[in-house]
């Protein structure tokens, strides 16, 4: 198994102190659970090198909203990515079974601009997420004001335009994973009919030749079951569609959680290998144990 998916510090904390003792905490943890390789995927909003990306991103939204998103980003773009890279990179050096990775959002017509940023730097692994909708954050459950939107908006109007953002993103070529891909039912709420929908997330990841995340994060959700939801998962696998699996933990205790459970809904569907990645290329390891990298002739 993998957990292709960690943060090194939960949301609310802004400033952090990065530690190689903590990724090391990881990597005992993920190996605890039958787990024998980690990626660390901080987002990328997450340090100021992304401020001029954002800047007037959402100019032509709600006020409100709008509001809402320039006191979060001033909340978290106050890391550095530099030195980021280097702790992970030092992880790798140091032989633990790390791959340097970042989870990469979706910036409406501006992927461009993030593939700029991040070319050079050394990265294993890109999941590319989509967490908002023009300044809403539609699974931000903790905040009441993102929340109500759900009051206003049509269901159906949000995961259409949910899928027309993962389709912008796959089709950039910028990441390597859809990270979460159906993460718009986060909050619950689900279409009554869709499969079309369903559909057009799974065809977005084969066009663009992307893995998708198979992750244990959905069942501390309001929607209580898996990213992506199985009718989802089956269609991934009936396309090609490689897969990783990830916890998506803010924290030690949640590092690999779940790990049993994924691999057995994966088995149930015929599925009995994972896609790793080093250097953003994509190799095949057995489900059952994949490789580490020190494992690798």
């Amino acid at each position: 198994m993998l957990d292709y998916h960690l943060h090194l510090w939960p949301h609310p904390q802004a400033e952090v102190s990065l530690s190689l003792d903590q990724v090391a905490d990881y990597c005992a943890a993920a190996a605890a659970a039958g787990v024998r390789e980690i990626a660390l995927t901080e987002h990328l909003f997450r340090f100021v090198q992304s401020e001029p990306i954002v800047a007037g991103l959402f100019d032509d939204d709600d006020p409100a909203l709008r509001a809402s998103m320039r006191r979060y980003w001033e909340h978290h773009a106050r890391n550095d990515l530099d030195a980021y890279v280097e702790l992970a990179a030092s992880a790798k050096a140091a032989g633990l079974p790390v791959v340097i990775g970042l989870e990469v959002d979706y910036y409406r017509g501006r992927m461009d601009k993030v593939s700029e940023l991040l070319d050079g730097y050394p990265f294993d692994v890109l999941l590319g997420s989509v967490h908002w909708l023009g300044a809403w954050r539609f699974d931000d459950l903790d905040d009441p004001l993102h929340m109500a939107e759900w009051e206003t908006r049509a269901v159906e109007a949000a995961w259409d335009a949910y899928a027309a953002a993962i389709e912008e993103l796959a089709a950039s070529g910028t990441c390597d994973v859809l990270a979460h891909p159906d993460l718009v039912k986060a909050a619950g709420h689900v279409p009554a009919h869709p499969d079309e929908l369903w559909d057009r997330l799974a065809d977005a990841a084969a066009r663009s030749a992307m893995s998708a995340e198979v992750s244990s994060a959905g069942w501390t959700k309001r929607c209580a079951e898996q990213y992506p939801a199985r009718r989802l998962l089956e269609r991934f696998v009936e396309r090609g569609v490689p897969l990783t699996t990830a916890s998506d933990a803010h924290g030690l205790t949640r590092v690999a959680d779940r790990a049993g459970d994924l691999r057995a809904l994966l088995a149930s569907v015929g599925v009995d290998e994972l896609c790793a990645f080093e250097g953003r290329i994509a190799r095949r390891v057995p489900l059952s144990a994949p490789e580490a990298p020190g494992d690798r002739r």
